[in-house]
């Protein structure tokens, strides 16, 4: 049986990995924390070993899997070696120029490199494959229709603060990434933005109780077009991939964008205490629920008047099984190990499958993640 070699046991880690354990997998839990692996194995058998590179590399055999819960530097390092012994090689987060060039040895070595198989990356693409295949079998396409995409995720406390957000994860990740400029459509014309928070706007969601949302673009929306396989010849009103926050974040982000905007001497060295500081202030208490939002839209528009309009909707708060976060986040993962085991993704470079029948049965399954998750079609 091929050994599943799970690297990483930080906030994220837990319910997928049980999950692969409850099911019989094989699986050995690398970490540097003993006691938070033991934690999260939540009394279940499972050989915890001590992380290192070397360690690993002695223990990997051909068909073995490396699940990569580590910081994102560290995939590529963990990918090359995976590649190296003909082993698989997974992770949640983006699929980085670098590794998307192993695409060529991956093939060759008859091995997958799978990322953007978490929540987002990774739920938002399965839905926005759903909808684009949906809209494809319609049969409303018409020349000269319009087409707007709209995709927002965000992880916010199930009890808001004044801060109306709550870290669940390194504070200092949560705030370069704000540095981070985005690309976007909107209105027919790219908008290109140095900061994110420059775009912020207002979202109603639809929520079973619908809400309203602050949202920005995030990152580079555009290169996500060919992925998601629209038509060269759509003509394109929006097409956004951003971030939601709870209504009133923007405002109460102020200072921490104005310490961003900080080119002066020292400026990193007082982003990092600044972020030390607002994890001691907004960070989870023990067992706090945490919430996650996300819906993706699908919008097609003829003279004005919407033929198409389907939206994948999600709602998960923490409960007893863990955060909402992670189990959104590590449950997809397992799901995407499975697949690998099962030789249902090919060998190469991969981000969240488009395969109509992985892209069900990983929706399908994540049912039980969320307390609600449905595909609402707003025409009906």
């Amino acid at each position: 049986m091929a050994m599943i070699h799970w690297c990483g046991t930080g906030l994220s880690s837990g319910p997928g990995l049980r999950r692969l354990i409850d099911a019989g997998r094989a699986l050995t839990v690398w970490t540097i924390e003993r006691p938070q692996a033991e934690a999260l194995l939540a009394g279940r058998r499972a050989r915890i070993a001590d992380y290192s590179l070397p360690a690993l590399e002695a223990t990997l055999r051909p068909g073995d899997v490396i699940v990569s819960m580590l910081p994102p530097d560290l995939h590529l390092s963990l990918a090359r070696l995976a590649l190296h012994r003909q082993a698989h090689f997974v992770c949640a987060s983006e699929l980085t120029p670098e590794l998307r060039g192993l695409d060529a040895a991956a093939r060759k070595a008859g091995v997958a490199v799978v990322g953007e198989v978490g929540l987002a990356p990774g739920i938002d693409h399965l839905m926005a494959h759903d909808l684009v295949a949906d809209y494809r079998a319609s049969g409303t396409i018409a020349p000269g229709d319009t087409v707007s995409f709209h995709s927002y995720c965000g992880g916010i406390p199930a009890r808001p603060n004044a801060f109306r957000y709550k870290f669940s994860w390194s504070p200092l990740g949560v705030l370069r990434g704000l540095k981070s400029p985005s690309r976007s459509i909107r209105h027919f014309s790219e908008l290109r933005l140095a900061h994110p928070w420059e775009g912020v706007t207002r979202y109603d969601a639809p929520l079973p109780q619908p809400e309203t949302f602050e949202v920005y673009p995030n990152r580079d929306s555009l290169a996500y077009i060919d992925d998601y396989r629209f038509d060269p010849s759509w003509r394109i009103e929006d097409f956004v991939r951003g971030t939601l926050r709870l209504l009133g974040w923007a405002e109460a982000w102020q200072p921490v964008f104005a310490a961003l905007s900080d080119a002066s001497e020292g400026a990193e060295r007082r982003l990092a205490q600044l972020a030390e500081r607002l994890l001691r202030e907004n960070g989870y208490a023990p067992g706090e629920p945490d919430r996650v939002v996300a819906v993706v839209t699908l919008t097609a528009k003829r003279a004005g008047r919407a033929v198409f309009d389907r939206s994948w909707v999600l709602e998960a708060t923490g409960d007893i099984r863990g955060s909402a976060m992670a189990r959104l986040v590590s449950g997809t993962v397992s799901l995407a190990v499975e697949a690998v085991l099962a030789h249902d993704i090919p060998a190469g470079v991969h981000a969240a499958p488009h395969d109509p029948k992985l892209v069900q049965g990983w929706l399908s399954a994540l049912q039980v993640q969320a307390q609600y998750l449905a595909k609402v079609d707003h025409l009906a």
